[in-house]
């Protein structure tokens, strides 16, 4: 696989953020998504060996457009020049959780997991009841020397714990948090090798597993709102 080429593709689009530029080099966006998605292939090959819950997934169905909503942004810059996919169970929903792959020049990349999607209430009040009443199985997750080698969970939250939670509990700086997530950055160095960017974020969806699985369990219920 050619990740180079994804690479000189976005970092030309950043250059040229503009429909124009886009349309007219339509054919170049095709061969670096094609490119992504081989990518995509063969790392949901590597992390089915330890989740093979992933294995049935198309890779196309796990991508984000580049297109950008930029009706309350000042950036009106129309694209995202990034790859960026979802892979759990059921594809690119934010729930149930999985990893997450962004792409993007200027050192921006990133390797991630966990609950991104802090607008969902219900999920938040579903995983803060569950730390509440699983604090030492989160305690011992989170301070594992491997997983305290790689990542500190990061999630916007809120000043105080929330009424209804103990304000003494020892997990009580987590039950602020509305969002609970990971992220491992990539250099852009990493990115032009395929076969190394694939062993390496393979490793690194490997340790994140069980924090991805601990929040699921808190998830299991959880319904996508519907519009």
């Amino acid at each position: 696989m050619n990740t180079q080429l994804i690479i000189d593709y976005l970092w030309a689009l950043s250059m040229n953020n503009n429909r124009e530029w886009y349309h007219a080099n339509k054919d170049d966006f095709k061969k670096a998504n094609a490119e992504f998605e081989e990518f995509l292939r063969v790392l949901i090959l590597e992390i089915g060996k330890f989740d093979k819950d992933i294995l049935h997934l198309i890779p196309k169905d796990l991508t984000f457009k580049l297109t950008r909503d930029t009706r309350f942004s000042h950036d009106k810059s129309p694209y995202n020049p990034s790859f960026r996919a979802h892979i759990s169970s059921k594809g690119k929903l934010p729930v149930p959780v999985g990893y997450y792959l962004m792409i993007k020049p200027e050192n921006q990349s990133f390797l991630g997991g966990g609950l991104f999607a802090d607008m969902f209430k219900d999920a938040t009040t579903m995983v803060r009841d569950y730390i509440a009443q699983n604090g030492e199985e989160w305690e011992q997750l989170i301070h594992t020397p491997e997983f305290e080698k790689y990542f500190t969970v990061q999630g916007t939250a809120l000043k105080n714990v929330p009424a209804g939670y103990d304000k003494e509990h020892p997990q009580g700086n987590y039950l602020k948090f509305k969002s609970w997530y990971l992220e491992y950055p990539l250099k852009d160095e990493e990115l032009a090798n395929g076969e190394a960017l694939i062993a390496k974020a393979a490793e690194i969806f490997r340790v994140m597993k069980p924090f991805n699985d601990y929040l699921n369990k808190a998830l299991v219920n959880f319904q996508m709102p519907t519009r």
